[in-house]
Parts: C-alpha cells; sequence; structure tokens
C-alpha cells in the first residue's frame, strides 16, 4: 500500500492517455539532442568527440538502463519526483524536484533564447534584431514555448515529434553537405594525436556532456498520461540513445573537420559551421576565414537557420511539458503550493506550472539581458553554467533511487530489470551518482583539480563573479523549495491509503470513501 493525498487522486481524474510508443521515441530524441551545446562540446577540437564517446560508454548506456528499471516498474505521473519520494520521503523529492523543475526556466530563456538571437542575428544580417529587437524576439520564443505546453497533449505530443524530425534533417543535411564541401575545398583535418584525452579538457566537458545526455526520465514525467509505459519506455530509451549518440556526434566530428578549432566558440560554433559548409550551395570563404553565403547559400542558410530555431524552441517546450508536470505532482503530492498542484479539465496540462515558468523565463531574460549589457558571450555563458549545475544537481536523488527501491519495494513487478542483479543495480547507480557529484563539482568550480583552474572560466568572468553568478541562485532555489514544502503542509495532511501504482494496474484509481 501506499499513501497518497486526496487531491493527488482528484487531479489524476483529470489525466488524459494520449503517449503512444513512437510518442515517447521522438519525444525522447527532442528531450536528448540539444542544438544549443554543440558549439561548446566542438570548441574543445578533437578531444570533445573522444569524451562524448567515452561518456556515452560509462554514464549515458549505464544511465539509460536505470531510468528504464525505473520507468517500468514506477509509472505513476511525475516519475523524476515519484521515484525519489518512494525512496527517500518528500522533503528530499521536494528540494530535488525544485531543482529539476526551476533548471528549465533557466535554460528556456537563458541559453536557448540567446542562442535564437545569435542564430537569427548570424543569418539574417540584413534584419539585425537590435537592442529593443531582442528582447520582443526572445519574449515571443519564450512564451510561443510555453503555449505549446500549455495545450492539450494529443496535440501538444506533436510539438516534440515535429521538433525531432526537425533536428535529424538539419543535422543530416549539415553533415552531407560537411561531405560536399570536402570534396570542393578539402577539409581543416586534424591528427590522431588531438584525440589523446587530457585531465583539464576532461573536467571542463563532463558537466556539458552530462547536461547533454540527461532526458530519459522525462516521458515518465507524462507516466499516467502513456498508453502502455512497460513496453514503450524500453523501446523508447534504446533507439534514441542510438539516435542521440549519432545526431551528437556526427555533427561535432563534421564541425571539427571544417573550422580550426581557433573560429569554433562556444555560443556560435554550429552557426558558423553552418554558414561555412553551405558555401558549396552560394558563397565564398574570405582569407580569415569568414563565410559569405549568397544565391541558393543564402537561401538554404535562412532556411536552415528558422529550422535550427525551432529546434530550439522544442528542445524548451519539451523540457518545459515535463518538467512542469513533476512539479505539479509534487505540489498535488503535499511538496508544494497547492495552487500549482492542479491540472486543467479540459487540456489535461499544468497551466498554473506553465505559465509560472514563463513569467520566469522572461525575467531572467531581461535581467541577464540588462545585466550584461547585451554581451551576449557572456550572457551564455554564465546562463549556461547555472542552467547544466541545477540539472546535474536535480539528478543527485533520482539516480540512487534505483538502489533504494530493489530493497523497499521489492515486490513490485520491473518489466525491465538492470542485468546482473543487485550487483549490478550498484555499479550502474553508484556509477550514475559519481557522474552526477562530478559534473556539479566541476561546475561549480570549473577548472577543479587541475594546476590552473582560472583558466576554465568563461570568457568576462573573475572567480569571485562566477561562483557569485551560481551559489546565490542555487542557495535561492534550495530556499524556495523549503517554502514550497511547508506551503504544502495542508495537502499532506489530507492522506489517504492505496494500493501503490504498478505496471499491471493502469486505470485511474477511483476516489476513496470519504
Amino acid at each position: 500500500m501506499e499513501r497518497t493525498t486526496r487531491e493527488a487522486l482528484e487531479q489524476k481524474q483529470k489525466l488524459q492517455r494520449h503517449f503512444g510508443r513512437f510518442d515517447v521515441l521522438f519525444f525522447l530524441v527532442c528531450t536528448l539532442v540539444g542544438l544549443d551545446t554543440i558549439g561548446t562540446v566542438a570548441n574543445k577540437g578533437a578531444q570533445g568527440f573522444t569524451w562524448l564517446i567515452f561518456l556515452g560508454i560509462f554514464f549515458f548506456f549505464p544511465y539509460a538502463m536505470l531510468t528504464a528499471e525505473l520507468g517500468t516498474a514506477f509509472p505513476e505521473e511525475g516519475g523524476p519526483y515519484i521515484w525519489p519520494r518512494l525512496a527517500f520521503g518528500r522533503l528530499i523529492a521536494s528540494l530535488n524536484t525544485i531543482i529539476y523543475w526551476i533548471a528549465n526556466p533557466v535554460w528556456l530563456g537563458g541559453t536557448l533564447a540567446i542562442t535564437a538571437v545569435t542564430a537569427w542575428n548570424t543569418f539574417f544580417t540584413g534584419a539585425q534584431l537590435g537592442h529593443t529587437g531582442q528582447y520582443i524576439f526572445a519574449f515571443c520564443f519564450i512564451w510561443v514555448a510555453i503555449l505549446s505546453a500549455i495545450v492539450s497533449f494529443k496535440y501538444g505530443k506533436w510539438i516534440p515529434t515535429i521538433g525531432a524530425w526537425c533536428r535529424i534533417l538539419v543535422l543530416a543535411f549539415f553533415t552531407i553537405s560537411v561531405i560536399l564541401f570536402a570534396f570542393k575545398h578539402g577539409v581543416h583535418g586534424f591528427g590522431s594525436g588531438q584525440f589523446a584525452p587530457t585531465w583539464p579538457l576532461f573536467v571542463s566537458l563532463v558537466p556539458v556532456l552530462f547536461f547533454n545526455y540527461v532526458g530519459f526520465e522525462l516521458p515518465n514525467a507524462a507516466g499516467d498520461e502513456m498508453k502502455n509505459p512497460s513496453r514503450d519506455v524500453p523501446f523508447g530509451i534504446a533507439r534514441a540513445f542510438v539516435a542521440s549518440v549519432l545526431l551528437y556526434g556526427g555533427p561535432i566530428l563534421a564541425i571539427l573537420l571544417v573550422l580550426p578549432t581557433k573560429l569554433i566558440t562556444s555560443l556560435s560554433g554550429f552557426l558558423t559551421a553552418i554558414e561555412t559548409v553551405f558555401t558549396v550551395y552560394g558563397g565564398h570563404i574570405a582569407a580569415n576565414g569568414t563565410p559569405t553565403l549568397t544565391g541558393a547559400g543564402q537561401a538554404l542558410g535562412y532556411i536552415g537557420c528558422l529550422a535550427f530555431i525551432f529546434a530550439l524552441l522544442t528542445s524548451g517546450s519539451t523540457w518545459i511539458m515535463g518538467s512542469d508536470r513533476v512539479e505539479a505532482v509534487a505540489a498535488y503530492d503535499g511538496s508544494g503550493p497547492p495552487q500549482l498542484g492542479v491540472f486543467n479539465t479540459l487540456f489535461g496540462t499544468p497551466i498554473r506550472v506553465n505559465v509560472v515558468s514563463g513569467i520566469i523565463s522572461t525575467v531572467l531574460m531581461f535581467l541577464a539581458f540588462t545585466l550584461t549589457s547585451g554581451d551576449a558571450a557572456k550572457y551564455f555563458g554564465a546562463v549556461l553554467g547555472l542552467a547544466i549545475s541545477t540539472t546535474t544537481i536535480s539528478y543527485l536523488a533520482v539516480f540512487p533511487a534505483l538502489i533504494s527501491l530493489r530493497y523497499k519495494r521489492p515486490e513490485v513487478p520491473r518489466p525491465y530489470k538492470v542485468p546482473f542483479g543487485m550487483a549490478g543495480v550498484w555499479v550502474i547507480g553508484v556509477l550514475c551518482e559519481l557522474w552526477a557529484l562530478f559534473a556539479t563539482a566541476a561546475l561549480l568550480w570549473p577548472g577543479i583539480l587541475t594546476s590552473n583552474p582560472d583558466a576554465s572560466l568563461p570568457t568576462g568572468f573573475t572567480r569571485s563573479q562566477y561562483e557569485w553568478s551560481q551559489i546565490l541562485p542555487l542557495l535561492a532555489f534550495f530556499a524556495l523549495g523549503i517554502i514550497f514544502y511547508l506551503l504544502g503542509t495542508p495537502t499532506r495532511r489530507d492522506e489517504v491509503e492505496v494500493p501503490l501504482e504498478t505496471p499491471d494496474d493502469r486505470n485511474p484509481m477511483p476516489l476513496p470513501a470519504t
């Protein structure tokens, strides 16, 4: 049996089951394959590719197995909150969830919005966004993402599906263009020795690669909206794993072939690479390496730019869809304000949390642009760091839940089980947790355990400036988590006892008699 709140049972009656097998797959591809950090990885040179593959083997693959077990054994709505709650209690789950949720408005109003603005200004040179224009553009970008998360999942699920195909086509066409560029101009090239790993680059890349590779659990945020999670979650995870490695590895390797490392920046590296290779369709490259598109090349550049911005938009929208549901579940379970735990009867979505996410994203965007005086690169570095640190911290209670629930809930059927018994569970749970801990430490203190830590700081920051830009918001988020937990006290007092939902019990639970 499980103790839950009466409010949770009431809200669950509003959920609509529209999430099928291929919906889960495309949702995962859209979740996992983000275009905003490709330049950051490529900026590290051939080593970026080396560490991409390394973490793919030693983090991404174990993490996929961990999530497949939790997602099929405990398929309840709000999985990333439910798993820590079942394993460690509501308080820890509440603090973890506030970080998991708020990381996404930070990301949407931060790195995604600024990357979209940069993409527009890079390609539409005749219609540059001025000081006021960038605010308007970013505001519209944010609220289109929020509105797409508000609509019923019956229709909203098509946003990540189209977004997944968009990034597949963009990255595939880019890779083909690199091949054509290589035939016409040759490639920049690099020696095999440049793939050799070094510790400083490992430390700087782990947080970004961790950030790239997380998201397998997000479909379980809508667990009660899935048609068959015991079948669809493993199917989606297995295929999304392969697709993600290919969709990251191919373009990053292509960028390294086309551009000298000195021309690849974290913010615009991928955009510059697109401009460069699209010159094969029309345009030229100046002696200093600056590309200029003309004719068909320019037309394709416009199309590629709009597709790139749409891919960024769908990344933000997909994560907002999932993380907002997780926070709403926490709220109706007594780990947040009851006002945020309401699902709309018509749409079956948590509109109130969606709106709050939009407000947070908008305030952050205006604040960051103002404080940095429109310095896009500095803004990107600061907010990317905060988005990644909140993300890495939010997994610290999710990964060990695998181990805890094997002991606490051994009777629950597990359609998919991590192989090699409890030994396999311990190895995978501990390995994923160590990656999360290391990524968090490397993000909060760039250059940790290196001979010159300050060399790893984002451009334009002193050590104290960067640390305060990360620590103060995190302290505020944790304080907010405690406040949310206290505000959920009245909801927690109205508890009822119900059977634990399992993969064999997918019907909505009736309200118990008063």
